[in-house]
């Protein structure tokens, strides 16, 4: 635990995808700062694992973003067990490789319904019990301002979420309720190998994506926790509407 521990004590969080990477070291870091946390994600045993992982102070609820009943069902089990809402970590998503020569309606769709629909809905749905001077974290990807081949209607999913948090700024900005962009360059998580990529195409991309980075490496799943912990908090009081990259450098020179 660091130093300025407890900058979020007393918070109520919601994190969707936080059984896996990002998600559940964001999680893990929101306890370690005294909030409590809903975590989300489409599989139970995933859930329970994080949850013995996380230790205190959370609660799981099966759903899946793009299903808008899924939605409606953890904020109902939200609003019975806190009442209210102070940090809202749209985090769920991902995205599978595909060229455009030879890319599918199913893979558009299935990108699009979890990363732009899914999010939509997971913010609108959220508003009611969102405290005022609440924050949101939308998870975006610096591909949506890389051109990233194969990678297209992913990078196209997160330079959305990016016009989401331009756009909600100045719809929630009467409720003093702050939304942030996250984009994670290349981060040690599974996300290689659910793209789509073999153990060694992910670890050969792996090593690819740490030659365009000019810290020269990944990042870690704590590493984005910190940084999201920032702008849950007081102490990103006077950020709003920007894309906060974190990727080591990759797309910023």
């Amino acid at each position: 635990m660091n130093s300025s521990a407890n900058k979020l004590a007393g918070k109520i969080a919601v994190i969707t995808g936080g059984n896996s990477g990002i998600g559940l070291a964001t999680a893990k870091r929101f306890v370690e700062e005294g909030a409590h946390v809903v975590i989300t994600g489409r599989r139970q045993k995933e859930l329970a694992e994080a949850a013995a992982f996380i230790g205190k102070n959370v609660m799981t609820v099966e759903s899946d973003v793009s299903n808008l009943n899924d939605l409606d069902h953890l904020y109902a089990v939200v609003k019975e067990k806190y009442g209210h809402i102070d940090i809202l970590f749209a985090n769920a998503g991902g995205g599978t490789i595909a060229p455009l020569a030879t890319a599918t309606e199913s893979h558009f769709d299935k990108i699009f319904d979890v990363n732009v629909k899914g999010l939509f809905f997971t913010v609108q749905k959220a508003l009611p019990l969102f405290k005022d001077g609440g924050s949101i974290i939308l998870t975006s990807s610096n591909a949506n301002v890389l051109g990233v081949p194969a990678f297209t209607a992913y990078a196209a999913s997160k330079a959305a979420v990016r016009s989401f948090a331009r756009g909600w700024t100045m719809e929630l900005k009467d409720r003093k309720i702050r939304v942030n962009s996250m984009s994670p360059g290349p981060i040690e998580t599974q996300a290689l190998e659910k793209a789509g990529l073999t153990a060694e195409q992910a670890e050969q991309a792996a090593a690819q994506f740490a030659s365009q980075v000019p810290l020269g490496r990944r990042g870690t799943p704590e590493e984005i926790a910190s940084v999201v912990a920032f702008l849950a908090s007081d102490e990103s009081s006077y950020i709003t509407g920007v894309d906060l990259a974190v990727d080591g450098g990759m797309a910023q020179v």
